[in-house]
């Protein structure tokens, strides 16, 4: 399977996973599951309890990743076209652009939709027609 496939159950079982997760981490530790916020809390020097939990859910977004990669990827057609330099940058734009938007793509459109969210409502909306409007240019106007 190459990532760019069309997958109805991957993605439903990824979807259902992801949705289990977010609950189980408002059930258990009431805490919305957005991982930007979650990855800025371990990026503090205030060594605390909220460590642990915070550790143990990015451990396991990074290791559900690379398990569903190596069974499910074919990871020799996957490349980045642009250098060291550019990823850089762009990480500082995302992380901006989720600073900016109290929230990443994850903590608006899964846990914040979920909880009624006007304001989720909001930036998931911007975000969907933000990448529409990039497919669009890149795919179609740019000749990509």
């Amino acid at each position: 399977m190459t990532a760019t496939e069309f997958t109805p159950w991957a993605g439903t079982l990824g979807g259902l996973l992801i949705g289990l997760s977010a609950v189980l981490l408002m059930a258990a530790a009431g805490r919305i599951a957005g991982a930007s916020t979650i990855f800025s809390g371990l990026l503090t020097l205030n060594i605390d309890a909220q460590m642990r939990w915070r550790g143990i859910f990015m451990l396991g977004l990074l290791l559900g990743a690379a398990i569903s990669g190596w069974l499910f990827i074919d990871g020799s057609e996957i490349s980045f076209p642009s250098g060291p330099a550019m990823t850089i940058i762009s990480g500082l734009i995302v992380g901006a652009g989720v600073t900016l938007g109290n929230g990443c793509t994850s903590g608006h459109g899964i846990c914040g939709m979920a909880r009624l969210s006007l304001r989720s409502l909001a930036a998931t909306i911007v975000f969907m027609v933000v990448a529409i409007l990039t497919v669009l240019v890149t795919r179609h106007g740019l000749g990509g």
